[in-house]
């Protein structure tokens, strides 16, 4: 699985080929998330509040970024990794 990003202790990640709808992974210690894309909606799991507020943050900022690479990631099984939250 492939590391998109990371800040904070926070590991953003996408898999090859995952199944749709169009989704990116969250780790922090312990807690881990699957959020879409489009919406940014908790598709499973879950993160502290705090934590939670700073990956969508991060994600609204590189929304763009994120479509491109779930989408590189389905054709071509590239990616370019994502500037961190600062």
């Amino acid at each position: 699985m492939p590391t998109i990003s990371s800040f904070l202790g926070i590991v953003i990640s996408m898999y090859f080929n995952d199944h749709n709808p169009p989704h990116f992974h969250a780790k922090y210690n312990d807690f881990r998330v699957m959020i879409a894309i489009d919406s940014f909606a908790i598709i499973d799991g879950n993160l502290p509040p705090r934590i939670l507020g700073l990956v969508l943050e991060w994600a609204a900022e590189h929304k763009a970024e994120l479509t491109e690479n779930w989408d590189s990631l389905k054709t071509t099984g590239k990616f370019k990794t994502i500037k961190p939250l600062i």
